[in-house]
This record gives structure tokens, C-alpha cells and sequence, in this order.
């Protein structure tokens, strides 16, 4: 192989990738470790620590080395995967190419601190404590915005970090075609005589302990692999890991075993997507999760499809019983009402409902945007997140923990991402559709038998094994035939809350 052919210098692109790929597997070690298992005072060596990660990653990505690389093949004859191949290395070499490594540092410097300032904020209900570090957060990322492409608005920008290839118009189209359907759903739910809230939430307190027993009970039961994943707690809920080694994370109210469980099965389910990637292809690009929202995709259909699901429910309720005898006269119909209660007066994100989560998403997608492109002050952010709170939600939070304090994403820079989690749930509902047509029977008869390692394969065949084969975009026809679309998720939701309330 002459050291100058395209072949040469595509296999060292791929060797570059998957080098970076491993570099960032790293990276996702060490916030796991800063979250669960550091110490407080930690932070200045870990910061330290992340930022060479960081770095390493710049530096493989813009030399001019791959510069070189990508010349070389970019008339060459590749096939389809080596194409997708060249595709992500250069996307990813252009923007942060663009990018200044100082840049890069700064803002990674700052996210280690600003973690956290925002947990002591949190605890404290100080958003002031939060503040300084938001704004620099903010400057840094409309600068690296702005060395991306100046041609744009930085918020479409940053989106386009999370979600490649999908633009912010789809973003738009997809939250405004649930606003309109969900409004008025809403609506209905709240003029309904229908109080299903009953057996969970006057019957406490419930332990931490026995809830974390539950939730490993529960991931049991959906045929998680052990010898890969690991169960935890941390302020806010995530999982991060390679295909071999997942660490799962979720947190427990004493009020309801319901929000631990779900915590627990959606974080499962971003687990399933990393560890159903390719093997062969691991840790280069087509080993590598496709995006946010296709994340999402996997992990709102564990803890909605499945895990609230009346089947779900009928399996798994004695399993609740055994650790809480209390709930011993619950039926599986009241757990599943329950676990699926419209809350008229939740103010937090991860612990809403199906119907109401995405009015909280485009409280999100709304603020962040503002404050991106420059036209709202991260000292108004409060008082405009109630606004919007009461404008959309008809309730008002009391307290910045329970309003704009209560996620972790703008901590750690995750800043104009959340409008994946509306993407990810319509296209869960998308999935649905199609695994059902493949098996020719309906998902709750797959839960009822306890087919979880088939409905997981299905999903490695669909989704998981394509990594990044497909654009963002292209993905759902890939896995479905269709183009991603709210249909499925309406209907779906239209027909579980009128049975739910007897609309």
C-alpha cells in the first residue's frame, strides 16, 4: 500500500477517529468518576485532567495531517461505510479546525468548574452562585459559534453540535406540532373527573436503599447485561460509557418509587444504544452513537414504551411488592394509572409525564436560544423561566432549584441540546410502529412475554448497528422507511390518555 494512495490515507483517518473515539470514552470516565465518585475537592486536578483530554482530542482532529488525508480520498472510490467514514471525520475536523484550541480549553476549564458551582447552587437555591459562570459559558460558546460559522445564528450552530445535520427549522416543526396537539390534550386531562395519582404517593416514605434494590431489580427484569453495566446515583441522572462498559446513573424521591424506576429504565435505555453499537466498527464512527436525539429515541422508549406500559406493569408490579409489602393491594391497572399521572403542578423535567414533558422542552428550547443569540441576560433567566413556566404550564416555580437550577446540561456545556429529547420521543414512537409491523403483534405482548432481548435486538438491527452510517436525517427512513414525523407519537399518546381518563 504506497504510503500517498487513498487507501493509505484513509485507514489513517480511521485510525485517527478511532483514536478519538477512545480519547473521549475517557473523557466520559472522568465526568462519571467527578459525579459519583470523586471527592469535593477534586475538581482543580480534574479539571486539569479533562482538559488534556480535551486537548489531545483538538489536536488529533485538526492537524494537517488529516487536512492532507481528506484531500487524498476525496476523489477516491470508496464504498458506501468508508464514505460515511471520511464524511464524520470531516465534519468533525472542519468545525473544530475552526475552532481555536485555547477556546477549546477555556470553555472545558470552565465546564469543570461551573459543574460545580451548579450543584452548590442547587443545594443552596442560588442562582447567583451559578451565574458567572453561565454567562462566561455562554460568551465562550457564541465565540466558538461564531468560529464554526458566522453566517449563522449561533444557537443554530450549537444545535447542530448535538443533532448533525438536522436543522433548526426541524427542531421548530417538530415542537410545534406538539404544542398543537398537546395543548388542547391537556386541556381535556385537566377537565377530567379521572384522578388516577392514588396508590404510590400516599403510602410513603420509601427508602433510598430499597429504591436503588428495585431499580436494579428492574433493569434485571429487562435483561440488562451486568458484565457491561453498573448502577449509581448522582444529583442527575445520565449514562456514559463504550459498548463494554456502561455507567448508569439515577436518583430516588421518598414520596414514589415511580420516578427512581423511570430514572432508572430511561438511562438503561441510553445503555442499550451504546452497548448494541457495532463491535467491529468500535470506537471509529460507525462504533459510535449516531446523535442526541437518536439517543433519546432508545432511551424514551425503555421508560415509556416499555416501562410504562399497562403490560410493563403487570409483570413487574409484584417484584415492587416484594420490596415494598405496603403496596401489596395495588393492582396492576392502578400502578400503571399512577405511572402514568398527568401532574397538573410538576415543575421538573425529568419527572413529567409523556403528555406535559415537551411544553417543558420548549421552555428550553426557547431560553436557550435567547440566550445564545444574545437577547436575554443569564441575570433575567429566572424570572423568565417562571414566565414561561406559568405561560405554558399554568404553574409557577417557588424557588430557582425547582425552576431554572434543576438540570445539569448548561453545567457542563451542553448548551442548546434539549430539543433532542422531543426529537428522540417522536421517533421512539416511530419505532414502535415499525417493531410492532416486524413482529406482526403489538409491544405490549412482547413486554407480557418478556421478550426484551428480542425487542433490544430489534433495535441493534434497526438503529444501533448503523452508528454513523446515516446522517441524523436519514436515519428513521433507514431504520423505519418513513421520514421522522409526530404522527405515530400523537395518535399514541391521543389513544393512552383518553383510555387513561376517559376522555
Amino acid at each position: 500500500m504506497a504510503e500517498n494512495s487513498p487507501a493509505a490515507a484513509y485507514q489513517q483517518l480511521l485510525d485517527r477517529a478511532e483514536r478519538v473515539g477512545t480519547l473521549e470514552t475517557m473523557d466520559n470516565l472522568l465526568f462519571w468518576d467527578q459525579q459519583v465518585m470523586m471527592p469535593p475537592g477534586g475538581t482543580p486536578a480534574r479539571s486539569t485532567q479533562r482538559g488534556l483530554v480535551s486537548s489531545l482530542q483538538h489536536e488529533a482532529l485538526t492537524g494537517d495531517d488529516v487536512e492532507a488525508w481528506l484531500d487524498t480520498v476525496d476523489d477516491a472510490d470508496l464504498d458506501d461505510d468508508q464514505q460515511a467514514v471520511v464524511r464524520e471525520v470531516r465534519r468533525e475536523h472542519e468545525r473544530k479546525a475552526s475552532v481555536d484550541q485555547d477556546l477549546t480549553e477555556a470553555i472545558n476549564a470552565v465546564i469543570s468548574e461551573a459543574n460545580d458551582a451548579w450543584e452548590e447552587a442547587k443545594a443552596n437555591d442560588d442562582f447567583d452562585t451559578f451565574a458567572p459562570y453561565l454567562d462566561e459559558l455562554l460568551e465562550l460558546k457564541r465565540e466558538q459559534a461564531n468560529q464554526i460559522d458566522p453566517d449563522k445564528e449561533p444557537f443554530a450552530v450549537m444545535l447542530e453540535e448535538y443533532e448533525p445535520y438536522v436543522g433548526v427549522e426541524t427542531a421548530e416543526r417538530v415542537l410545534d406540532n406538539l404544542k398543537e396537539a398537546l395543548v388542547p390534550l391537556i386541556e381535556k386531562i385537566r377537565a377530567s373527573d379521572v384522578d388516577p395519582s392514588g396508590p404510590f404517593v400516599d403510602r410513603g416514605p420509601y427508602d433510598e436503599d430499597t429504591q436503588m434494590a428495585l431499580s436494579e431489580d428492574a433493569l434485571s427484569f429487562v435483561q440488562c447485561d451486568w458484565d457491561r453495566a453498573r448502577l449509581d446515583t448522582s444529583p442527575h441522572p445520565f449514562s456514559y460509557g463504550n459498548r463494554y462498559d456502561m455507567r448508569i446513573t439515577t436518583r430516588f424521591h421518598d414520596h414514589s418509587p415511580v420516578d427512581g424506576l423511570d430514572s432508572s429504565l430511561h438511562e438503561y435505555g441510553h445503555a442499550t444504544y451504546e452497548m448494541g453499537l457495532d463491535e467491529d466498527a468500535f470506537p471509529g464512527p460507525l462504533g459510535q452513537s449516531r446523535s442526541h436525539s437518536i439517543h433519546e429515541s432508545q432511551s424514551r422508549f425503555w421508560e415509556n414504551h416499555v416501562g410504562r406500559s399497562e403490560a410493563f406493569w403487570e409483570q413487574f408490579l409484584p417484584i415492587v411488592q416484594k420490596h415494598f409489602p405496603r403496596l401489596s393491594d395495588v393492582t396492576p391497572r392502578e400502578a400503571y394509572e399512577a405511572a402514568n399521572q398527568v401532574y397538573e403542578d410538576n415543575l421538573t423535567r425529568v419527572e413529567a409525564d409523556e403528555v406535559t414533558y415537551h411544553l417543558h422542552i420548549v421552555v428550553r428550547f426557547e431560553i436557550e436560544r435567547a440566550l445564545l443569540n444574545g437577547e436575554l441576560e443569564v441575570e433575567d433567566v429566572p424570572e423568565v423561566w417562571n414566565d414561561k413556566y406559568e405561560q405554558y404550564l399554568g404553574i409557577r416555580p417557588e424557588n430557582d432549584s425547582e425552576g431554572c437550577l434543576q438540570d445539569i446540561h448548561w453545567s457542563i456545556g451542553r448548551i442548546g441540546t434539549f430539543q433532542g429529547y422531543s426529537l428522540g420521543t417522536v421517533f421512539s414512537a416511530q419505532l414502535q410502529h415499525s417493531l410492532e409491523a416486524d413482529f406482526d403483534a403489538p409491544l405490549d405482548e412482547l413486554v407480557r412475554d418478556r421478550r426484551f432481548d428480542e425487542i433490544r435486538q430489534w433495535m441493534e438491527e434497526h438503529v444501533h448497528r448503523h452508528g454513523k452510517r446515516y446522517p441524523t436525517d436519514e436515519l428513521p427512513a433507514a431504520a423505519t422507511g418513513e421520514r421522522l414525523t409526530t404522527e405515530y407519537f400523537v395518535d399514541r399518546i391521543t389513544e393512552k390518555y383518553a383510555d387513561i381518563y376517559d376522555l
